[in-house]
């Protein structure tokens, strides 16, 4: 399906005075008991960004320019009105090296970069980066795979298990929820998938490494409920 394209022509300063329109202080105050910080932010609930982002519709170049701002809710909107097929590979990795939290990271993963034909490569690549935030990019973005893109073969998603595999004994914290997001992502498409990703679960939950231990006991729980 293609992506809806811009409704109305908008400029960063003018999509800048939207966000400022509905910013509010107890939702800045808030975001840091979120793990969110705050002090390049203004205060814009996701929602009203969302809102936002769906009013002015697809626009890349817009997106790209809103995403150099210094402040957080221009860069989540960019996020919303990005077009993944006019992302570059240059142009994913240097938004995945501003990601400071986990909010950023999963829009983006979620919302613009798998919906991208690169995202596949990303996620090698990424799952190799050092920062918390860049590694977590990898396993959000193939959960986000997991999730969406609903026409990828099983084949393709169970040769990834290695990788999660690999990552869960990383300890930090929105690395490890980000390898069990998507350990329990390719389990939810069912079939082979669950098969596989129940079978590395159990292997998970039964490690010496308490990190190995939470992620699959995490999915497990999760593949319970199926």
């Amino acid at each position: 399906m293609a992506a809806k394209k811009s409704a109305v022509s908008c400029t960063v300063d003018e999509a800048l005075a939207q966000l400022r329109k509905r910013a509010k202080k107890s939702v800045r105050d808030g975001m840091v008991r979120f793990g969110i910080p705050n002090d390049r932010a203004i205060g814009v609930a996701v929602g009203d960004i969302r809102d936002i982002g769906k009013a002015i519709g697809r626009d890349h170049a817009l997106a790209l320019s809103l995403f150099e701002e210094d402040c957080y809710e221009a860069r989540m909107l960019a996020c919303f009105l990005g077009e993944p097929s006019a992302l570059t590979v240059r142009q994913m990795d240097a938004w995945r090296r501003t990601f400071d939290n986990w909010a950023i990271c999963d829009t983006a993963c979620f919302h613009l970069f798998d919906k991208s034909p690169l995202a596949w490569g990303r996620i090698a690549a990424w799952s190799k980066r050092k920062d918390e935030f860049g590694k977590r990019a990898a396993f959000a973005l193939l959960a986000s795979l997991a999730l969406h893109d609903k026409k990828a073969d099983a084949k393709l998603f169970i040769a990834e298990l290695p990788r999660i595999r690999d990552a869960a004994c990383d300890d930090r914290n929105f690395v490890k929820k980000a390898v069990s997001w998507a350990l329990r992502g390719i389990g939810k498409r069912g079939g082979e998938c669950l098969k596989h990703a129940r079978a590395l679960a159990n292997e998970l939950a039964k490690s010496e490494d308490a990190a190995e231990r939470w992620v699959g006991k995490d999915a497990l729980r999760d593949f319970a409920k199926r």
